[in-house]
This record gives C-alpha cells, structure tokens and sequence, in this order.
C-alpha cells in the first residue's frame, strides 16, 4: 500500500508540473501570436513605406521635369538677354535708363536662379541620401523580419514537439501508473492469498509436526521395548554395509581416465622429443661430434639422454592398462585402482632418470659458456635455463610423491585417512600449475638463448634446424602441461568425492566391498533379466488414463474433506473395536463359567445318584436338581460380588479375577484363552501400528509438499518483490527523467522569453526609427510642396 500511495503522490506532482508547462506553453503561444500580428504589421508598414516611396518618386519625376522647363526657360532668357544685349550696344545713347534697368531685373533673377540651382542640387542630394538610408533599412528590415519568421518557425516548431513529447510522456506515465497500479491490487492479492495459504500450512504443518512427535514417540517407545538390538548406532557395524554400484561414477570415470590417457600420450611424446632433441644438440654444440670428438661429460649426458625410452614409454602403457581397469562393470576408487600403483612406479622411475641426468645437463650448460664465443647475455640464459631446470626437476619429484600417496590405498586401504585424499587431490593440482609455470619460463628462456645464438659468427644451419626443432618439442611440452592442470582443475570436485562409500559408516571402500557390491550387482541383473521375460501386464488405455487423471484431480480437490471423514470414521471404528473386543471377552467368559458351573452340576448329579443308590425316585431327582441350582445361583451372587470388588481394566480389555479353588484344567483352559486372547491384540496392535505408520508416511509427504508448495510461494513472492523493486526503480528513473525534461524545458523557455524580449525591443527601436523618418519624409514633403 505505501508504494501505491507513494505512486499516487508521485503522478499528483507531475500532473501539478504538466499543468505548470502547459500553462507556460500557453504563454509562448500568445507571445507567437503576438510576434505574428508585429510581424503582419511591420509588413503593413513596409507596403505603407513603399506606397510613400512610390509617391515621393513620382514627385521627383515631377520636381526633375520642372527643373528642365525652368532650365530651358533660363536658357530661353539667357538667348533674349544677349539679344538684348547686342540690340543695347546699337542703340546706347537712346536706351540708357531702361538698359540700366534691365541689367537690374536680371540681375535680381540671376540670383534667384542661382538660388533656385543651389536649392534644387541640394535637395536632390538629401533626397538621394534619404532614398539610399530608407533602401538600406529596408533591406535589413527584410533581412531581420526573415531572421525573425525563421526563428519563430523554429520556436514553434520546438515548442510543438516539446508538446508532442510532453502528451506522450504523460500518456506513457498514466498507462504505466495504470499497469502498475493493476499489477499492484494483483500482487496484493497474491500476497493475501500466500499469507492465507501459508497460515493454513503452518497450522497444517503444526499439527502434522505435533502428530509426527506423538507418533515419533510412540514408536521410539515400541522400538525401544520390542527391538533388541540396533546396529546403526556404531560406526564399526555400518561399515560392514555394502555400498550400491553407482553406474554414473563409473562412466565419468571411464571418461575422465579417457581424457587423461590422450594428455598423457601428448606429454609422453613431448618428452621424447625434448629428450631426442637434447641428445642432438649435445653433438653439435659446443662441439661437434662430426668434426671433433666431444667431450667425456657430453658422451655420458649423451649416453644417459639415449635411455630415455625405457622411462618414459611404460608411463603410456601403464596409463593404457590403468585407462582399461576402468569399465562399467567395475568399481572405480583408489582401494580398487591396482594399476595406479603400477603407472606410480614408472613414473617414479622417470623421475629419478631426470635426477640422474640434471647434474650433466647443468655441467654441459657450463661447459657452453667458458666455450670463447659465449656472450655475458648468452652466459645469464644460460644460468636462467640452470634454475629452470632444477626447478622442473623438483616439481617432477614432488608429483612423484603425491601420486605415490595416491597409491597407497590400493596396497592397504588404511593406509591414508580419508580426510587427506582431497588436500592430497589439492596439492596434485597445485604442483601441476607450479610445473606448467616452469616449463613456460624454460621454454621463454630457450626462445631467448635461441635468439642469442643465431647472432654468433660459428652457427650452422645444422645447429639452427636442432634447436627450433628443441623449441617446437618445449612448446608442445608447455602446452600440453597446461592442458593437463586445466583438466585436473576441471575435475577435482570429481576425483575429492569418493563415489562408494558404506551407508552410514565413516569408512573408506575397501575390496571386500567390491567384491559384494559387483556379485549383488550381478544378482540384480539376473533378476532384472528374469522379471523381464515375464509377459508384461496389458497398459492402460490413453483415454482411460485421462479419465483417471480427471477424476483423479477433481478427488485433490476434496481431500482434506475425505480426510477428516476417513479419521472420524477410523476412530469410531476404533472405538468399537475395543467395545467388540471387551464383549467378545465378556462373552467367553461366561461360556467358560456356563461350562464350569454345568459340569458341576453334572459331576454333583453323579455324587448324589451314587449317594442315594439305584434308580432315583423323582422327588429326590428334583430335590437333588434343585439343590444345585440353588447352589449355582449362589455361587454365581458370590462370582457378581467377587467380580464387582476385584476388577482390573489394562490396554487389552477388561478381565476378571476367578477364584483359586478350581482344577489344573480349568487354568490350563483359561491360560489359552487368555493367550489367543493376547495373540489377536498382538496382531491388532501391529495392524494399527502399520496404519499409523502409513499416515505418518503420508502425514510426511504431505508435509513435504507443503513445504514445497511454502518454498515455491516464498520464492515466488521475492520475485514479485524483485519486479516491485525493479517498478519502483523504473519510476524513479522516469521521473528522474521527467525533472531533467523539465529542467531543460524551462531553461529553453526562459532563453525564448529572454530572445523575445530583446526582439520586442528591436523592434520598439525599429518603431521608432520608421516613426522618425516618417516624419521626416514628411516635413520635407511640405517643405518641397512650399516651395
């Protein structure tokens, strides 16, 4: 619930954020639409502005076609003065005053015409310049209103998918919220249903524990008063118990051994050739055999690397006969491997073989380097190869002593506690790692001397063949040591388990137990053969089978029901077996008394004929046949009373005391009742102890299935809590992404607002300006029109 609430709160926020940048988008779409009408109506400014560009060309056609006429006319004036001029010259002496007056008047309008030219030149000038400042801000008017319409375009552009994202996002949000919150209510009732069901297997699991006590009680008891002996308490006595054959132990055996024998061949071979090539090299370097003879330590090493044959071909062999010992039919341990001590022996004979020949290859490595040629470099590789060797050497022997241990089982299976097997597996593994690492180092160190020796003058082609094949041999010899200590690594939780071991008991296998496990093995199959030659019963029909299973299915259903009705009913049946069996007592009992008492009665009729004497007369015979009957009666009083003072009821029923004064027989009778008696409790009470040892079974199963069914719930309900774990982080995440959109959002707007408001003081300015040279454009309009 906390994280629904939670969830709640948070899509409140984001609703009260959506509602904030839609309110603010709503302000950028009105700042657009203002920047549009601005930017409609500068454009109606700029056709008013052309309109009243158009109409002041016209009056500059206008103004320029009068400044012709009134030049032509000055022209005209100025022909008519020089004509009166030259008519003045003619005539002085007639026309002096109005000559004079002439020069006058046409002085007068000189001035005005000069005044006129300067006037018209000057305003043709501010009007250029007028015509040139309003094109060139029209023109950046043109280039800004595009600027502008581009960046609103693109304003909008951006504010329409800031739109679209920001819809889809919150559609995408609400449909999660919505998944989540019907994934929610989902788990909430699986939850419920889970804590229902496992409160239910609880108190289930209560009550099948406590009945489980009782019972374990009961039969603790049963077992401890019938059963004399118990040998499963001593570790000596289940040692004696015979392991069973373990089929899958004996395959990966067989495999494992199988993946050993190929690696040890590839050693065996790399060996051979190490050697071969070793053996080789010392004919030819320092020295070579063919030219000179080389010298007494060189002949020996010479001598001993040619026996390496015989040490190391039987580690194949003996590998190969180990790898055949191992088949399905056998058993497979270290008390039962012979022929491992037999591979222990060769491969202790290979080693002292190394032992043998270090000391020589050491001085033949020294003998290399007093040899004149040898380089201070060479000498160090030498020493290198020294420590190399010895190092190899030590971890061949230190193999040699742990696969010893190894063997000892099999001469005497006491001989190693089972406790160190696996330290000893343990330290096998590390010592092979050790021995690959050596070898790598050797075989770096060879490549080395190799590389310092091909500079040396004396090399011959001869020298170089033997040494790359000797560097080819310690390649393969590293490569396939790593493969042995990989291998041995992979399988060394096979090789520490042991696969045999008795039930019970604290032993290791030993070869009797082998031996038995084998026979019973072989018993087994015959009998398994001789089962299967018997006709197999007819199988079920698949229809059949699915009916079963129906009805077999829907019956689960209503279990527990036909369980608590199969305990009442096995109570009452209980109940009235112990009623049936007091009366069946009670019942022979009285037979037993019906015969006693008549038998006496016959026996006293007999004394009482003898006593009287011939035939008796008939009053006497009913005398006589009352009298015991009256005695009959009393003794039978005296019986109820006896009965009712001394009675005892026991687990078995309810018996009655009889009194001491009968005959051998009637005890004799009575015993034997009494033990058939017992024998058929006996045997009820084995009955009943069988069921209760069938419910306990099937109390135990249950209880195991409902824990099962307890594990898989609980698992299931952490998988649930993972998936909230990974909602819950999803959300976060979300709305991680959500304030970061935001965030950037209203930086975006901010910068808008800001551009926006440095375009509205642009154009305020630009406003102004135009005001200003409308103004001004109108002022000179009038002036001209004055004028």
């Amino acid at each position: 619930m906390a994280n629904v609430t939670d969830l709640q709160t948070k899509y409140s926020k984001l609703a009260q954020e959506y509602s904030k940048l839609r309110a603010q988008n709503q302000v950028l779409k009105k700042a657009v639409v203002d920047e549009q009408a601005n930017s409609t109506s500068l454009k109606d400014q700029l056709k008013q502005r052309e309109q009243s560009l158009r109409k002041q060309e016209q009056e500059m056609d206008s103004l320029s076609f009068r400044n012709q006429q009134l030049a032509k006319r000055v022209e005209l004036l100025q022909e008519e003065l020089a004509v009166s001029e030259a008519k003045g010259k003619k005539g002085k002496s007639k026309v002096d005053s109005p000559s004079q007056h002439v020069r006058q008047t046409q002085s007068v309008f000189d001035e005005d015409l000069q005044k006129k030219i300067e006037e018209n030149e000057r305003l043709h000038i501010q009007f250029y310049e007028a015509d040139e400042l309003h094109r060139r801000q029209e023109a950046e008017m043109k280039a800004r209103l595009e600027e502008l319409e581009k960046s609103t375009e693109q304003h909008q552009s951006v504010v329409d998918g800031i739109t679209n994202k920001f819809t889809q996002t919150v559609d995408k949000l609400q449909s999660d919220k919505a998944r989540l919150e019907v994934k929610a209510q989902c788990l909430e009732r699986e939850v419920k249903d889970c804590r229902i069901r496992t409160e239910e297997c609880q108190q289930q699991l209560r009550r099948c524990q406590a009945e489980l006590n009782r019972q374990l009680k009961q039969s603790s008891s049963v077992i401890q008063e019938k059963v004399p002996f118990n040998d499963t308490k001593f570790s000596d006595y289940n040692s004696l118990n015979v392991p069973p054959h373990n089929r899958r132990h004996q395959l990966k055996a067989r495999d494992v051994a199988g993946q050993a024998l190929g690696f040890i061949q590839d050693l065996v071979a790399a060996l051979l050739n190490f050697h071969s090539y070793t053996e080789q090299r010392v004919h030819i370097y320092p020295l070579d055999s063919s030219i000179e003879p080389i010298s007494p330590l060189n002949q020996k090493f010479s001598q001993y690397l040619h026996e390496n044959a015989a040490y190391v071909r039987p580690l194949e062999d003996s590998f190969m006969q180990l790898y055949q010992s191992i088949t399905e039919e056998t058993v497979t341990a270290l008390e039962t491997v012979v022929e491992l001590k037999k591979f222990t022996g060769h491969f202790s004979l290979y080693t002292h073989f190394l032992q043998k020949i270090l000391p020589y290859q050491l001085k033949s490595l020294d003998e290399e380097c007093r040899t004149p040629l040898c380089t201070a470099a060479l000498a160090a590789k030498n020493q290198e190869i020294k420590t190399d060797m010895r190092r190899v050497t030590a971890m061949f022997d230190k193999l040699q002593n742990y696969m010893s241990l190894l063997a000892l089982p099999s001469v005497r299976h006491d001989a190693v506690p089972q406790s160190s097997i696996s330290t000893i597996f343990t330290q096998l593994d590390g010592c092979l790692h050790s021995l690959h690492d050596a070898i790598k180092e050797m075989s770096k160190h060879y490549n080395q001397k190799a590389s310092l020796e091909q500079e040396l003058p004396t090399v011959t082609q001869k020298l170089s063949t033997t040494t790359e094949c000797l560097l080819g041999s310690l390649s393969s010899l590293n490569s396939c040591t790593g493969k042995i200590s990989t291998f041995f690594s992979n399988n060394l939780d096979f090789l520490t388990t042991s696969g045999y071991s008795p039930k019970g008991g604290a032993v290791a296998l030993n070869p009797v137990h082998a031996a038995t496990m084998l026979s019973n093995k072989k018993r087994a199959a015959a009998y398994i053969r001789a089962i299967q030659k018997q006709p197999r019963p007819p199988s079920v029909p698949y229809q059949e089978a699915l009916a079963n299973h129906r009805i077999l299915t829907s019956s689960t259903e209503s279990r527990e029901g036909l369980t608590q009705q199969v305990q009442q009913s096995l109570e009452k049946i209980s109940r009235l077996e112990q009623e049936k069996e007091h009366w069946l007592l009670e019942a022979q009992l009285g037979k037993v008394r019906l015969e006693k008492e008549s038998q006496r009665i016959a026996d006293l009729e007999a004394q009482l004929a003898a006593a009287l004497g011939g035939s008796p007369n008939p009053q006497t015979v009913a005398t006589a046949s009352s009298l015991p009957q009256n005695v009959e009666i009393a003794e039978a009083a005296q019986n109820v009373a006896e009965k009712e003072t001394v009675m005892c009821t026991s687990l078995v029923g309810m018996l009655c005391t009889l009194p001491t004064g009968e005959n051998v027989g009637d005890e004799e009778s009575r015993e034997q009742l009494i033990k058939t008696h017992y024998m058929a409790r006996v045997g009820e009470l084995t009955t009943q102890l069988q069921i209760s040892d069938s419910k306990a079974v099937h109390f135990h199963s249950e209880c195991r299935a409902l824990a099962k069914r307890l594990g898989i719930a609980e698992k299931a309900r952490e998988s649930l809590m993972e998936e909230i774990k990974l909602a819950n982080q999803n959300i976060t995440r979300l709305q991680d992404e959500l304030t970061t959109t935001k965030r950037s959002y209203e930086d975006q707007l901010s910068m808008m607002s800001d551009h926006l408001c440095s375009m509205n003081e642009t154009l305020s300015k630009q406003r102004e300006e135009i005001d200003t040279l409308k103004l001004s454009s109108k002022g000179n309009a009038k002036k001209n029109k004055g004028r």
